[in-house]
């Protein structure tokens, strides 16, 4: 007798009961905060709720629901202030605040449930409402506490320590797997400039096995930023960033676009797009527009103290030829990318003069108009969304 992957029957089918099927149909689409008090109503439902299958389909129609928004949607922004004593609270653990993706409007905050042994703790990613934090531990700055938390089910899990031990400078990714509904977090290991010719050292923990292992890559590069997540984008199943490459019998040093494949975990180069490197550039980073590969590059402009923002977007994943410088933004000072929310708003961090506190500002990528964000300490800011990611899981801690 085969074995199905339905969850359980949800209850015992009276006269006028709907059918199964369509209770549970019903029960996929709404928010996860209702269905965790859902399962409370009898054992059938909270089998089926906590079910594998059930977390999938509950996941794959809120991503079908985002695709097919009409601007209504229920798209948030995360973010989470850096650790400082402005930003403490009584209980020492800092909070993040949940805002409407369009609007930055301000919906609820949440307290972090977990310690982190010292210094500030960072956002690494963001996947399906499940969120990856790290903060070193100490002051090796190679070493890391890491976390996985979704807030929408109140439960975390707390990553085993490294199989690669203690090495240069490490980055941090993290992504969904979707072949096997299973979670990744990429580790590259860098040593430092004084040891230019030692490959990278890559490993990936993947929440299926709750474990570490060593994957293999032959390049000789090394990832241009030195902060301990990876300036990159998720796109297609695949990490993006930028790295130095040294390349043939001359040992150049080229900026390449490297890529990491979730599902086959294969690394692949991408060139940058024509014109993009040519011109004198504060800022490059890769991002996610709208589900396309996009490189930003932030230039000085003929306005004294000005900039403008260049945003290049691959139309045609992995067809280089598919490069299109999409627009412009001109902007009145110096200000930082950190990234577009999930309807193509770009977020900027904006220093200030005089001692001021950074302004966060949103420029709508369509009208260019720019609005400043509720945002009011330096922050590290993620897209979020509710799911009932981790709650089929055996290892997680609930609070």
């Amino acid at each position: 007798m085969s074995q199905t992957t339905e969850p359980p029957f949800l209850l015992r089918r009276r006269k006028n009961d709907l059918p199964d099927d369509i209770v549970l149909n019903i029960l996929t689409r709404l928010p996860a905060k209702s269905l965790i008090r859902f399962r409370c109503v009898s054992k059938p439902w909270d089998s089926s709720i906590t079910s594998s299958y059930f977390i999938s389909t509950h996941l794959n129609n809120l991503a079908h629901d985002n695709d097919n928004d009409n601007g209504d949607g229920d798209g948030y922004i995360i973010h989470m202030p850096w650790r400082t004593h402005e930003t403490m609270n009584s209980s020492n653990r800092p909070v993040c605040t949940i805002a409407f993706d369009r609007t930055f409007d301000r919906i609820s905050e949440v307290e972090i449930p977990f310690d982190f042994p010292s210094g500030r703790a960072l956002i690494v990613g963001s996947c399906n409402g499940l969120l990856c934090l790290a903060a070193n531990r100490g002051l090796n700055i190679s070493d890391y506490v890491i976390y996985l938390w979704n807030p929408s089910i109140r439960k975390f899990q707390r990553l085993p320590d490294s199989c690669l031990g203690k090495l240069g400078f490490a980055k941090l990714g993290f992504a969904y797997h979707s072949e096997n509904n299973d979670y990744k977090v990429l580790r590259i290991s860098s040593y430092p400039t004084v040891r230019p010719s030692v490959p990278d050292e890559i490993e990936v923990y993947s929440l299926s096995s709750d474990s570490w292992r060593r994957v293999g890559m032959s390049l000789r590069s090394n990832v241009s930023n030195k902060s301990f997540f990876l300036p990159a984008a998720l796109v297609s199943g695949a990490w993006h960033w930028i790295s130095r490459v040294i390349e043939g019998e001359e040992e150049r040093k080229v900026e390449l676009i490297m890529s990491f494949d979730v599902n086959s975990e294969e690394f692949r180069m991408l060139r940058m797009p024509d014109g993009a490197m040519s011109i004198v550039r504060f800022q490059t980073r890769l991002a996610s527009f709208k589900g396309k590969l996009a490189l930003l590059t932030c230039g000085q402009s003929e306005q004294r103290g000005g900039c403008l923002y260049s945003i290049w977007v691959m139309r045609e994943y992995g067809v280089l030829e598919s490069w299109n410088k999409l627009f412009v933004v001109p902007l009145e000072r110096l200000a930082f990318c950190i990234g577009f929310t999930m309807y193509g708003s770009l977020l900027l961090r904006c220093p200030q003069s005089n001692n001021q506190a950074d302004k966060f500002v949103l420029v709508d990528t369509k009208n260019l108009h720019a609005k400043d964000s509720d945002i009011q300490h330096p922050s590290c800011v993620a897209t979020f969304m509710e799911s009932l990611a981790l709650l089929d899981g055996a290892n997680m801690v609930s609070y």
